[in-house]
Parts: structure tokens; C-alpha cells; sequence
């Protein structure tokens, strides 16, 4: 029973969900939905893409989702500690806040820096995630300059009868993780009910010795740095005889984080989401949605040393828990979003999506800031053609900001197919990112008058589905204006110009019990502005990433491995401090003791290789983690 969400919706299908990956050669009839706003086929679609489905995580067995991530085409992370600590993530070579990311549809991030805190997303909790590269302004407004990364959650299936889940785990540094939850359907309806918890003792995040205090975390505190989180999740939609269907997602995640500091080392971090989508057909060909989302992010700073020490009551793990009176910072946000977007069928293998996308951003903190609010009102059109072997996009997007004004965005994109599975695409697009809160007022308060960061993007690019193998390679070139860096006092100005060419691509099948996967990425992420970092890297972008994910059905037993490995790059914009390249293995394997009993087995970095992703931050070593898993329907 097909199920589709239009627009930037919360995708209710299981059909989508399942045959969405973009690497897979054993899916039939693909479908992904983040690169039109619309469920798309896979093959019809001219931006580059990777999807990670439920499948995947299963077999790769990651604790977090910077390790589904990295090595991705594209995709660089940076970690400051290990699990629960500050993760960064760059695309394409662009700055950090130049990744749109969705949660079953609903722009995530703070308000305040514009990021998600990625660390604090539930693995256990996705069911599949899209990552859609290169600019898509022209579709969903700022941000969007290096891609969009767009999270689905796990839903139930109409039909289904009620089939629980349950997942137990334990590791290394104390780590234990658990979830639990409950899925299913009736003939209409479908639903999905989770709950779950992480923890660690940690490592010691910062690595400097008291006579190096000035760098990196600045200051010497030579302990671990513990991580606990609790989540929960609901899905639910139900779907009437006339096409109608009404869907909703909540989600939510609360965590505690020790990290190194020289005033705070503890924060406390809450993060929510939640959505509802109406979607009918108001006739023939013409489909019409409604959408309300809501994120939520809150963090709350703690004095560093100050508070009372008690034990956990399962691990015997320390834990400070500090009384509000050594709070000495928070921020809270608050995003409202609604869009309307209407799907029209105007020809065979012709469509136009249109709409207007409206945003309302808020925030609380201890700081003064100037201004705490602001709204923003985007209209956008799609037009997608297929004549023949010819394939045409092309997208334009008018957004207004109460606060930076207007900003008008396009692209445009042909694909020509040769038969036999075999394409070739061109695209030229415009992107801009509108200056956060923190860009503009933080932290004397004052504004600075920033103006958006904007970007041109022209690729072009070859793909293939040629029997049981899939594979993409794509090149282009980003052009990005009015990068925000820093002055010498430390307030953000438009000074910079960036240049990023690259070359990236992805291989997979799965076939005869084997799961392949390769990603391989070059780029060259340059400052091109014209004062002494003239042609320095940009931070914390190597050049060179690769990544191989090899695995093999034995029977009752799954075996893999990973390898990944990137060259060297610099913690800096003057290219001073050198991180260097590194590579690491992983080996992990599954014991099938029935139809839904499982026993997994991971070891990571199984050489024990020492690196860095931020300067002066400790990764993790050789670690090992055992999971019990309890899935009716996964085998």
C-alpha cells in the first residue's frame, strides 16, 4: 500500500523508506524525497545523492551518527572529544552552517549558531537519512549552500499487527545503550511508539598539559568527560479511501555532557522536534499539502568543579549533578514552520511544485541580545520534465527576511539518458546562508550589519544502474561571496571569498549475500580572498576522504568491515596548525539466532590509531561494543 509525502514532509512510506538507497542495486523502483520536496524516482532525479537505509545501519552497527556519516561523497566531520561531544559537519568544503538539515521534514538546528547538534540524534531512532548534494536554495531558502541532509524516523506500516523492538548494549569507556519501542498498523492507520537511552564515562576530551593552556579547550583538566542521553519518538498517519492522508512525528532527545573547560565543563541540552502534514488530492493530478513543524533546542551551562558527585545506579559511573544556582548560561529556541506546497500534473512526465514556505525564529538567553526574533516568508516553483532521454529542472525560490531583506535564488539542471542505465547530468545553481543570531549580536550584543553568504555551484556529473551495481561521479565548482570570519576583536565581518572544486563518487551493490559500498571524495575547499590566507585550506577540510564498507551474509552469521581514510588538513584559517591524515578499520559481525533475535559484535578503530578531527582533541581508541537486538521483521 503506497504511502508518499509530498513536500518537505514526514515521509510515512515504507515503500520510500525501504527502497530508498541510493547505492543498492537490489531495490527496485527507488524513491527519494528530499532533492524535489516531492517523492521522486531515484533515476530521475539530476542531483547527487546517498541514502543510508535502516538496512544499513543495522549491518554497520554505529553508536552515533557521525559514524554513519563519515567518508560519505562530500561529507568531512570534525569532533571535539568522542561521543556526545560537539560535532561539526562540513559539505562540499563549505563552512559548517552551510548544510541544511530536516527531521522528517522540520529544519532543525539552534537558532542561535544555525547548527544541529548531531551528537545528540538518536541512531536507534532512524530509520533511513538522504543526503542530497550541492545547493538547494532554490528549494528550501538559507542554508542550503552545500547540501541538504534529511532524516527519517521510524514509522509503522498500515496492516502491520503490533511488533515491539528492543535493542541492549554495552562497550568500552562504560558505554551502554537501550531502546525500546513498539510499531504496527490497522487497515488505514500506522504508528510507531520508541523510547531510549545512551551512556558513556567518556575519555578526556582535551588533551593539552597545563603548560599549553592558551589552545584548545585552554585550560588542563585531566579527567573523562561522561555523555548520558534519553530520547523518545512517535509516528503516526492514517490514510482515508480518497487519497487523504494525515500524518504526524515528535521526537525528542535530552542529554548531559561533561566536556573540558576553563569556566563550564557541563552543559545540559534538549532538543525537539515535532511535525503533523495534511495531505489531499484536490483533484485529478493535483496533490495539495499542508505542513506544521516546531524544533526546540535548549542548553544550560554549569559552573566548572562546582556541584555534588553521586554514583550512577547501574554503571556505579560518577555523576555531577549541579543545582540550578551554578547555571551560568542557557539558550533557548524556538522554530515555527508552515508550508503549503501543491504538486501538479500538467502533461505526462511533466510536473510543477509551487508554494510558500513561512518561518518564525525566537530565542531566551542570559545574553543581551539586540534582537530575538525574526520571520521569514519564501515562495518557490519546481518545474520537472521528461521528454524522451532528455530530462529538465528547473527551480527558483524568493525569500524575505524581516531582518536581511530579500534574496532570490535559482537553478537549473539536464540529464540525457544513453540507455542501458547510463546518464549524464549539468546543473548550475545559486545558494545563500542568512548570518544566525550569534554572527550578528553575539556576544557584545551590538549588531554588525553581516550581509548573507552567497554561492554559485555549476557540476556535472555521470551515473549508472547497470544490473546489480550502482554508481555516481560528479564534479564541480562552488563559488562562495561574503564568507563570515573574524576580526581581530573577535566580531564577525564579510571578508572572505571561497573556491571549492571537487570530485566525488560512490559505487554499490548487493548481490549473492555481499553488501558493497565505496565513497571516495577530492576537493580543494581554498580561501580565495585576497589578504595573506590567499589559496589557504579552508579548517578542518582534508582534500582527500575514501571510504569501503564490505560485508557478507554467512548463513546465520554476517561478517564486514570498515576501512576509512582522510589526508591532512589544518585546524586553522592560516593554515599554522596541522591535523594529520589518518585511516582507521573497523570489524563487526552479526549472529542471526532466529528470525528476530540477533547478537552483534563491533570493534572500532582496530589498529588504535591517535588522531584528531579538531586540534588538541582526543578521538577514540580501539573500542568495542556487543548489542542484543530483538526485531520481529528484520530477516
Amino acid at each position: 500500500m503506497k504511502k508518499t509525502l509530498l513536500a518537505t514532509a514526514l515521509l510515512s512510506s515504507i515503500a520510500s523508506a525501504h527502497a530508498a538507497d541510493g547505492v543498492a542495486g537490489d531495490r527496485l523502483d527507488p524513491v527519494v524525497v528530499t532533492a524535489n520536496r516531492a517523492p521522486t524516482p531515484l533515476d530521475e532525479v539530476l542531483a547527487p545523492v546517498t541514502v543510508i537505509s535502516r538496512e544499513d545501519i543495522d549491518r554497520l552497527q554505529p553508536t552515533s551518527v557521525q559514524d554513519l556519516l563519515t567518508g560519505l561523497p562530500g561529507v568531512v566531520m570534525a569532533n571535539t572529544g568522542g561521543i556526545g561531544q560537539q560535532t561539526s559537519l562540513f559539505m562540499r568544503g563549505t563552512n559548517s552552517a552551510h548544510t541544511l538539515v530536516l527531521v522528517d521534514g522540520v529544519r532543525v538546528g539552534t537558532v542561535g549558531a544555525g547548527l544541529p547538534a548531531y551528537e545528540q540524534l538518536p541512531v536507534e531512532q532512524i530509520d533511513h537519512i538522504e543526503i542530497v548534494r550541492g545547493p538547494r536554495s532554490s528549494l528550501y531558502g538559507s542554508d542550503a549552500i552545500g547540501g541538504v541532509i534529511q532524516i527519517f524516523t521510524r514509522h509503522g506500516e498500515a496492516g502491520q499487527p503490533p511488533a515491539p523492538t528492543v535493542s541492549v548494549g554495552t562497550g568500552s569507556h562504560g558505554y551502554t545503550q537501550g531502546q525500546v519501542g513498539v510499531s504496527g498498523g490497522t487497515t488505514h492507520g500506522w504508528y510507531n511508539a520508541s523510547l531510549g537511552g545512551q551512556y558513556t564515562a567518556g575519555i578526556n576530551a582535551c588533551r593539552i598539559g597545563a603548560a599549553q593552556a592558551s589552545k584548545g579547550c585552554f585550560t588542563d583538566e585531566p579527567d573523562d568527560d561522561a555523555y548520558r542521553t534519553y530520547n523518545g519518538a512517535l509516528a503516526g498517519g492514517y490514510r482515508w479511501d480518497d487519497g487523504t492522508e494525515l500524518t504526524g512525528t515528535w521526537m525528542r532527545s535530552k542529554g548531559t555532557i561533561e566536556y573540558d573547560g576553563d569556566f563550564q565543563n557541563l552543559t545540559r541540552r534538549s532538543q525537539q522536534v515535532a511535525g503533523a502534514k495534511l495531505g489531499v488530492d484536490v483533484m485529478a493530478g493535483w496533490r495539495m499539502s499542508l505542513t506544521l513543524g516546531q524544533n526546540q533546542d535548549r542548553a544550560d551551562n554549569y559552573l566548572n568543579g562546582l556541584g555534588k558527585t553521586v554514583r550512577d545506579p547501574v554503571t556505579f559511573a560518577p555523576i555531577v549533578t549541579d543545582p540550578d544556582r551554578y547555571r551560568v548560561g542557557y539558550l533557548y529556541s524556538r522554530r515555527n514552520q508552515a508550508s503549503w506546497q501543491n504538486d501538479v500534473a500538467l502533461a505526462p512526465g511533466q510536473t510543477l511544485s509551487a508554494g510558500v514556505d513561512l518561518q518564525q525564529e525566537r530565542l531566551r538567553s542570559d545574553t543581551d541580545y539586540l534582537k530575538d526574533r525574526r520571520d521569514n516568508t519564501g515562495v518557490f516553483a519546481l518545474y520537472q520534465g521528461v521528454f524522451g532521454p532528455h530530462e529538465i529542472q528547473l527551480s527558483a525560490r524568493h525569500d524575505h527576511n524581516d531582518q536581511f531583506g530579500n534574496h532570490t535564488t535559482g537553478s537549473a539542471a539536464y540529464g540525457f539518458a544513453f540507455g542501458q542505465g547510463l546518464k549524464v547530468t549539468a546543473s548550475y545553481g545559486s545558494a545563500f546562508h542568512a548570518p544566525t543570531f550569534n554572527d550578528e549580536y553575539y556576544p557584545y550584543g551590538a549588531p554588525v550589519d553581516l550581509k548573507p553568504e552567497t554561492s554559485r555551484t555549476a557540476e556535472i556529473g555521470l551515473s549508472a544502474h547497470q544490473g546489480i551495481w550502482r554508481w555516481a561521479v560528479n564534479a564541480y565548482q562552488t563559488k562562495v561571496d561574503d564568507l563570515i570570519a573574524f576580526d581581530a576583536a573577535f566580531l564577525p565581518i564579510n571578508v572572505s571569498q571561497a573556491r571549492i572544486r571537487g570530485l566525488e563518487g560512490q559505487v554499490g551493490a548487493d548481490v549473492d549475500g555481499w553488501h558493497l559500498r565505496g565513497y571516495a571524495t577530492l576537493q580543494q575547499p581554498k580561501n580565495r580572498d585576497a589578504g595573506v590566507q590567499h589559496d589557504n585550506l579552508l579548517a578542518r577540510r582534508p582534500e582527500r576522504t575514501a571510504r569501503v564498507d564490505i560485508d557478507k551474509d554467512l548463513g546465520a552469521f554476517t561478517l564486514g568491515g570498515s576501512v576509512y581514510a582522510a589526508g591532512y588538513s589544518y585546524d586553522d584559517a592560516a593554515n599554522t596548525t596541522r591535523l594529520g591524515g589518518y585511516a582507521t578499520a573497523d570489524l563487526r559481525g552479526t549472529w542471526h539466532l532466529d528470525s528476530a533475535w540477533s547478537v552483534q559484535g563491533r570493534v572500532a578503530n582496530l589498529a588504535d590509531k591517535r588522531y584528531e578531527t579538531a586540534a588538541y582533541y582526543n578521538q577514540l581508541g580501539r573500542t568495542y561494543y556487543l548489542t542484543v537486538r530483538f526485531t520481529p521483521t528484520a530477516r
